[in-house]
């Protein structure tokens, strides 16, 4: 089969142009990016993981994110100039911005654009997937956070899909274990500690290392790869939405994430194999809204306004700004106010119903939004505001934090910068242990 080097361009995953590195930030563990290029996902090098799933059953732990766009080689002076670049071979000159375009791929299953669903993919090229395995929001990625979520069939290949979020499996049964010999995991993460896709494929690496099953990552990029921020998470508050002593911001990306699990010993030695990406560094903007960080600004301000998960405040689920709003029916001072609905994500957002008063950061530049990273300063000003004490917080909030200490320094009055202080030399063992 001929080599078909691709890049990803879908309307939900745009990849936007590469960033210069910033400061001392590292490149990911598959090297340096090619001059110009664009990123390409794990999933697109299919020359790396084609060969290792020939003549086995295989499985695949994904979800709607799952996809890539594949081009026919372009053509034309650009190409033939691209080739000459160092490094760069014919192929990948075909995935360069070219002025001659993307000529979509035909590949059975795909879309017209040439953008085509891994299942989809590994079906139509003849390999022998004998289930799929599905992350919190299911396969398709419609079901709302933490919603349980039961076995199906998918309706377009007709492979059986076991749920892994239907609030008893931990990990699949024995009887599903033994249907396959290898396991592709494709999803695409944000780069925070309580997004939960990390987890499952840890315990699905356990679940592999202990029947002899190989794992093949197929990586994507972090699209907050260029922070890293927050406390280190406390393991007597590890959760669902928690499992590894890394930060809130752990600048890793999924492939990163399994090999630093394994190296480390927080999870089970497996035989794995991780795809990198490539034209990726940390420090590449990379774009990739999804059903529930609907915009851009939302993934960037992802980190600090979930936080709110863990208060009496609402972040905008329930809303078309979920993640760039949030606000409670007293909150006083505030001319910007919402009314959470349910929508698709949402079924039944907290304070629905309700009209609330608070902030909206939807305007705010995308390269300011960007920079933020982690701040507490959106929750101290409304747990100020609100003067409710102790009952502004649930127990989620220290399983979001990753610890005990800044819901005390809160009530006690402490700065963002007297508590941002407690944790920096515990980021600075992490940056080292990364």
């Amino acid at each position: 089969m001929k080599r078909l080097l691709v890049f990803l361009t879908l309307a939900a995953f745009a990849v936007m142009p590469r960033a210069a590195a910033q400061g001392a930030q590292p490149v990911s563990a598959c090297g340096a990016p090619l001059p110009h290029a664009p990123v390409l996902v794990g999933m697109t090098d299919t020359a790396a993981y084609f060969p290792k799933l020939k003549g086995l059953r295989v499985a695949v732990l994904a979800n709607h994110t799952a996809v890539a766009r594949f081009c026919e080689p372009a053509q034309g002076k650009y190409a033939a100039e691209a080739e000459r670049l160092p490094g760069v071979s014919a192929g990948e000159a075909a995935a360069l911005p070219d002025r001659a375009g993307c000529r979509p791929a035909r590949l059975p299953g795909a879309s017209a654009d040439g953008t085509i669903h891994l299942v989809d993919l590994l079906h139509g090229r003849g390999f022998n997937v004998t289930g799929i395995f599905s992350p919190e929001h299911g396969f398709r990625g419609t079901a709302d956070a933490g919603e349980h979520v039961g076995n199906s069939v998918d309706g377009r290949t007709g492979i059986p899909i076991r749920s892994l979020y239907d609030g008893n499996t931990k990990r699949p049964s024995d009887e599903a274990m033994q249907s396959f010999d290898v396991l592709v995991v494709d999803m695409q993460d944000v780069g925070l500690r309580f997004y939960t896709y990390y987890i499952t494929m840890l315990r699905m690496m356990d679940a592999c290392a202990e029947f002899g099953r190989t794992v093949v990552v197929l990586d994507r990029p972090n699209p907050n790869g260029h922070l890293i921020d927050g406390p280190v998470l406390d393991m007597k508050y590890k959760s669902g939405v928690g499992a590894l002593p890394i930060p809130v911001l752990h600048g890793l990306t999924m492939g990163e994430i399994a090999r630093m699990a394994v190296g480390e010993g927080w999870s089970r030695k497996c035989r794995l194999d991780v795809v990198c990406c490539r034209n990726y560094t940390h420090a590449t903007p990379y774009r990739l809204p999804s059903p529930n960080l609907p915009t851009q600004r939302a993934v960037y301000l992802y980190p600090s306004l979930c936080l709110f998960e863990g208060t009496v405040v609402s972040l905008g689920r329930g809303t078309d700004k979920p993640f760039e709003i949030y606000g409670h029916p007293d909150m006083k001072g505030y001319g910007f106010s919402f009314t959470p609905r349910p929508t698709a994500g949402a079924k039944h957002p907290p304070l629905e119903g309700r009209l609330c008063y608070g902030a909206d950061l939807s305007r705010m530049p995308l390269d300011e939004a960007r920079q933020v990273g982690l701040t507490l300063r959106y929750v101290i000003e409304a747990y100020r505001n609100l003067g409710l004490g102790e009952r502004f917080f649930t127990p989620m909030f220290e399983k979001l934090i990753g610890v005990g200490y800044v819901r005390e320094m809160i009530l006690a009055g402490a700065s963002e910068a007297e508590i941002r202080a407690c944790w920096q030399e515990d980021l600075r063992r992490f940056r080292r242990q990364r």
